[in-house]
Formats: C-alpha cells, sequence, structure tokens
C-alpha cells in the first residue's frame, strides 16, 4: 500500500513553494512548521482563505489560478522518488498486488499516475471522499486491504508523514516511512523502518519482515 503525495511523487514540495510563494507576494509568511502539520491530512486549513483573512481583503482569484500554474510547473520537473518503479516492478514479478491510500482527492492521484505512466501497477484507489475520512484515520489502509484480500498484518505501507504512519499503524500494517524535504525532521518513530529512499530496500524483505512479526491482536 502506498500513499501518494511525497512518497510516490514529491508533490508536497512543489504545493508548498507555490502557496508560500503567493502568501509573500502579499507580505505573509506560510512557514514550513505550519505547513507540515497538515502534510498527510485534511486539517480544515485552507490556504487561500487563511491568506484573505490575514491581508483582511478579498483577493484576485487570478492570482489562484497562477498559483496553481506555479505548482504545475514545478511538479513537471519531477519524477517518481528513488526506488518507487523498482518496488512496483517488483511486486508484479511476486504477484503482489498494489493499492493507492491517499488523503488527497482519487482525480488529484489518478492525473498523476497517468502521466507517470504508473497507473497500470495498481489495482485500486483508496482516496479522501465523503465515505473515507483523510489520515490518520486507518479506514484507508484498512479498505485498501479489504479491495486487495489482503491480511493488514501482511501486508505492508510506505507513507511520508507522521498522519500517514499512524494511519498505516492503526491499521495493522508493517509500515515504512519514507520522509522527504518538509517531513525528515518530523516524528516517524511509529514506523518500522525509516528510510530516506526505498531503493536500498528490497519489497521482498519488507513482506518477509510483515509476516514474521508475531500475531496481532
Amino acid at each position: 500500500m502506498f500513499d501518494f503525495d511525497g512518497t510516490i511523487l514529491d508533490t508536497e514540495q512543489s504545493v508548498y513553494q507555490s502557496w508560500a510563494e503567493l502568501w509573500q507576494e502579499q507580505g505573509v509568511e506560510l512557514s514550513r512548521r505550519h505547513w507540515q502539520g497538515i502534510i498527510g491530512t485534511d486539517a480544515g486549513f485552507d490556504p487561500w482563505i487563511e491568506l484573505e483573512r490575514a491581508v483582511g481583503v478579498s483577493l484576485d482569484p487570478a492570482l489562484q489560478d497562477r498559483r496553481r500554474d506555479r505548482r504545475d510547473e514545478l511538479q513537471a520537473t519531477y519524477v517518481p522518488r528513488d526506488g518507487v518503479v523498482t518496488w512496483l516492478e517488483e511486486a508484479r514479478r511476486l504477484g503482489l498486488p498494489v493499492a493507492v491510500a491517499s488523503s488527497s482527492p482519487i482525480e488529484w492521484v489518478q492525473g498523476h499516475l497517468r502521466r507517470l505512466g504508473l497507473d497500470g501497477f495498481f489495482v485500486t484507489l483508496v482516496c479522501r471522499d465523503e465515505s473515507t475520512p483523510a489520515k490518520p484515520d486507518p479506514t484507508s489502509y484498512r479498505l485498501a486491504c479489504r479491495r486487495l484480500g489482503a491480511r493488514p498484518c501482511w501486508s505492508v505501507a510506505v507513507d511520508d508523514s507522521p498522519h500517514g504512519v499512524d494511519a498505516a499503524v492503526t491499521a495493522g500494517l508493517y509500515t515504512i516511512a519514507l520522509p522527504h524535504g518538509l517531513t525528515a525532521d518530523l516524528d516517524l518513530s511509529r514506523a518500522d523502518v525509516v528510510t530516506a529512499s526505498l531503493a536500498g530496500l528490497r519489497l521482498a524483505d519488507a513482506v518477509a519482515a510483515a509476516r514474521a512479526r508475531p500475531p496481532q491482536t
């Protein structure tokens, strides 16, 4: 089970940078520390509404369009994180089904996977919607396991944020934390493994470690 944002593709940096630049143009700081608190979840924080509140006026909606263009400009240069494609290919060779469990809307996740040519690797996408809450609620990981017919205790989750790690651990999955520049200094200690890259790990070893754990109660 893969998280998407920040895990498969480091969209977190481009989204934060595009918002931070817009805030700075309006004379307001969007701190890195504040942004870290909402990574991997839906905290009810709307950067546009909060910026309008901070400056005390309604802003031109064209600024929001320009901000999205800037985000997309940054993301156009991004490729999947190191080791991700190798893991997906290994899962295919081993006959292991793979899912996405994400706090983002399905349209966002699907669009990026198609653009990257990775959509064919995934059996199902479990994304935030009216019935599936954002992490740290464990529903997305539990639902992904049910859709794959997988036992959570024998399954492996890869996630980049404390919210995501908490969701995966609570759901009972063997959890690998894959931090990036915005989450490397956060507490990911609940994960079974913390690594800066999947390139140095084998999926088969992670699955074996999951199955070697004591029975979950």
